[in-house]
């Protein structure tokens, strides 16, 4: 090995070594929501835990440390920018881990597995209380670990950091009052509408093997390749990676909803073109490589992901031109159930405006209502102004003043979500942020002709060629801030994602 690359050579080989175990963590926590069965996840958790600590001492150890310091000086006497930045980002990212104490961190793996199985069981049993003290334990842990990172202002804070860096409740409640001063008069002008859009054309029995025949047909015109990717069942929809060659996307349907099943995919489809369009030459790299969450994945940042994804469910899958284009084929999947149906007709069925209890099918009007009240609620459990045994009555207390709604049960209720289960906390305001990111990127995208002329014809390669050159190439080599403004000319706005739905209101009367 030629001395002058030793340590960068060492560095790649650690951060290759410590990808690994990461993506073995994803393997084993695909499988938990996937395949494995109920009895399993103690054991698992175990298995989970076991691993995380291994990869927190690779990462906080001193053959990583002397390994970085010694690609610094390399590259000060002669690298590239690429190398200075993987190293740079390695050895911050690390003093953050370094910060949480080991038993936090195995606790807290050992902990996700079973409190997902047990919200499971509690979510399908409407059953809060089985689930409760899984919660109060993860919202304890949760706490030590805001307290561990350390804060300026707020606890809550360092756990929004983990998943989008630099974002701070300070930072993002602005945002969101701008929000809420645009939507509230959009849905307002919505409601005051004597034709509402029918919503019953899509209750109707839709078998589920066939809605997922046409979700992943769909998704593959979009550009989600299934020869590095697969699609399973979950109770809640996620997508995760282990490498660009193996990125998997998960679904759930219901015969009596067609919607929901539909959108999901192509959500994760969006989550999964990122992965697979990361650059090949950062597989097993720092660049793929969340230090601080111990996470395998390419994408920037959570919110950066969440763009991705939000784009191709709403910008382009609830488009009007993407109805036109593709309701004819659907009409061809179910013939019977739609044959009263129009294209325009069902267009403006998936996007009525419906407060709904469940976040990941509301509508694009009250979908950011939903991200709002979880992250005021967010931070007053970890500010502990909040215990775990009064958020049934603080959720329904909130979803009543922010959608109108008296929440039935627990299932449709807090317990809806998989967030908690897994113990990430801080990371629903990232919903939002991809909302607003995912708007100015598609924007900047549209004014090309070529973008244009795709979209009007179906043609949706144009599209992904240039996210895929203005955000998947980069994986984590780039700020959420660097990417937004390297492609589209400025930092985090929501003029762009508030038009589009200003627009939308318009063409939907």
């Amino acid at each position: 090995m030629n001395a002058r690359t030793t340590g960068l050579a060492r560095f790649e080989q650690e951060i290759g070594r410590l990808n690994d175990i990461l993506c073995a963590i994803n393997i084993l926590n695909w499988d938990a929501r996937t395949k494995m069965p109920a009895a399993g996840a103690a054991t698992r958790g175990q298995q989970i835990a076991t691993l995380s600590g291994l990869a927190r001492e690779m990462a906080t150890g001193d053959i990583m440390r002397d390994a970085i310091e010694a690609g610094l000086d390399e590259v000060e006497a002669g690298g590239t920018d690429e190398q200075r930045r993987a190293l740079l980002l390695t050895r911050e990212t690390i003093e953050t881990l370094r910060r949480i104490p080991e038993v936090l961190i195995t606790q807290a793996a050992a902990l996700r597995t079973r409190a997902h199985e047990s919200w499971i069981q509690a979510r399908a049993n409407d059953d809060f209380a089985s689930f409760a003290p899984l919660l109060a334990e993860t919202v304890g842990l949760q706490r030590a670990i805001a307290r561990a990172i350390g804060f300026e202002r707020h606890p809550y804070d360092a756990l929004i950091g983990q998943y989008e860096p630099g974002m701070t409740l300070a930072t993002i409640e602005p945002l969101y009052t701008r929000l809420k001063d645009a939507l509230l008069p959009l849905i307002d002008t919505v409601f005051s509408r004597s034709d509402q859009p029918r919503l019953d054309i899509l209750e109707r029995s839709f078998p589920i093997e066939t809605q997922k025949a046409y979700a992943r047909d769909i998704a593959v015109k979009m550009g989600f390749d299934f020869a590095r990717g697969r699609l399973d069942d979950t109770v809640h929809p996620f997508e995760v990676s282990f490498t660009r060659e193996d990125v998997r996307i998960t679904g759930r349907f219901r015969e009596n909803w067609l919607p929901g099943g539909l959108f999901a995919i192509w959500h994760e489809a969006g989550h999964g073109m990122y992965e697979q369009g990361v650059l090949a030459k950062f597989t097993r790299s720092a660049f793929t490589t969340d230090i601080i969450n111990l996470y395998a994945v390419g994408g920037a940042s959570f919110g950066m992901h969440e763009s991705q994804s939000r784009l191709w469910e709403n910008r382009v899958g609830r488009s009007q031109r993407f109805w036109e284009l593709h309701f004819q084929s659907l009409q061809n999947a179910f013939p019977e159930q739609l044959a009263d149906v129009d294209a325009m007709e069902f267009w403006r069925a998936v996007n009525a405006v419906r407060p709904s209890f469940i976040r990941v099918e509301a509508d694009e009007l009250t979908y950011d209502l939903h991200i709002i009240l979880r992250t005021e609620i967010e931070a007053a459990l970890i500010a502990g102004e909040v215990e775990v045994g009064e958020l049934p009555s603080l959720w329904n207390q909130k979803i009543r003043d922010f959608l109108g709604l008296i929440v039935p049960n627990d299932s449709q209720g807090l317990l809806q979500d998989v967030h908690w289960s897994s113990g990430m906390i801080g990371s629903f305001p990232t919903y939002t942020l991809g909302n607003v990111m995912g708007a100015q990127l598609f924007e900047a995208a549209s004014r090309l002709p070529t973008i244009g002329k795709g979209l009007e014809g179906g043609n949706y390669a144009p599209l992904r060629l240039w996210l895929g050159e203005h955000v998947h190439r980069h994986g984590r080599s780039r700020t959420p801030d660097e990417i937004l403004r390297e492609a589209t000319g400025s930092g985090l706005d929501p003029t762009a994602y508030i038009d589009a739905l200003a627009e939308k209101v318009r063409l939907l009367a």
